[in-house]
């Protein structure tokens, strides 16, 4: 692993945060709904295809996962837009080179004009995630990981918050809107963290959620239903930022499982013990 990768992240990033900027708030570019409540625009379109041509000009023989085309090599075509799962379940995560891209994280807030938006961009090296850059266009916050080498916000050393238990804190977390049906489920344990801890917030960002408990501006954060490309880079940060990532079982399928619980070890401990004691109820 060598900075020189990293540096196309950054780079592939900026280049997507000025698309980005360009089309913010001007409300003529394209929105579908590929799913219920799970929308698209055509700019996320524009942005995954800049940051693969960028990409893989350079490095023409690794992989490219996007939430919007799916994995793709540096001949593949553009391929029918596709359900989130469908793409989650056809790719290869212990391809040699893969990289992990959400265009735009927080669609929905791009599309209402609301500045909390983010790039995406991780790679994994035959199936460890090596770096992760995740890049806020609006506030112009580049945070950026390299396995073994810490995590940094426009070149301040991040780290995690030093809270010693749930009173007093910030917790980040997200409605399932997509997967509805867990709603109660999730209600549950929402209201006993809330009980414990200082507040709750909602960003809608689930990649600048995780780059935030990073720098220690969350305490911690946990959601149900994520894509690799919407936890690939930020979890990274995380545990590069001295913090631990676990699934809801306190174990390291988060990734297969797509539900993330993070923060130092003692936030972590406070909410997997609130989640457990969901499930046993």
């Amino acid at each position: 692993m060598n900075n020189g990768m990293l540096n196309t992240a950054v780079h592939a990033a900026r280049l997507a945060g000025k698309i980005i900027l360009n089309n913010f708030e001007r409300k003529n570019f394209k929105v579908e709904e590929k799913n219920k409540n799970d929308l698209v625009t055509s700019v996320d379109h524009e942005v995954e295809q800049a940051i693969k041509n960028y990409i893989l000009e350079k490095y023409p023989s690794h992989r490219f996962l996007g939430e919007e085309y799916g994995e793709q090599t540096s001949s593949s075509p553009v391929v029918p837009q596709r359900s989130r799962d469908q793409i989650s379940k056809s790719h290869d995560p212990n391809a040699e080179y893969l990289w992990i891209v959400d265009p735009i994280d927080g669609t929905t807030n791009f599309v209402q004009g609301i500045p909390h938006v983010a790039v995406s961009i991780a790679l994994k090296i035959n199936g460890r995630t090596e770096l992760g850059v995740v890049y806020d266009p609006i506030r112009d916050e580049m945070f950026q990981a390299l396995r073994g080498q810490g995590c940094e916000m426009n070149d301040r050393r991040l780290r995690v918050a030093d809270s010693k238990s749930l009173d007093g804190t910030i917790i980040a977390t997200s409605f399932p809107h997509r997967k509805r049906e867990l709603v109660p489920y999730y209600t549950q344990i929402l209201m006993r963290v809330f009980s414990e801890c200082a507040d709750i917030r909602r960003a809608g960002t689930a990649s600048l959620d995780l780059a935030y408990v990073a720098a220690g501006r969350l305490d911690g954060y946990f959601e149900l239903g994520l894509g690799p490309w919407d936890l690939a880079a930020g979890e990274l940060m995380v545990r590069e930022a001295g913090g631990l990532v676990s699934d809801f079982d306190g174990n390291n399928k988060y990734e297969e499982s797509g539900n993330i619980v993070c923060g130092n070890a003692k936030i972590l401990r406070g909410l997997l013990a609130n989640i457990k004691a969901v499930k046993k109820a």
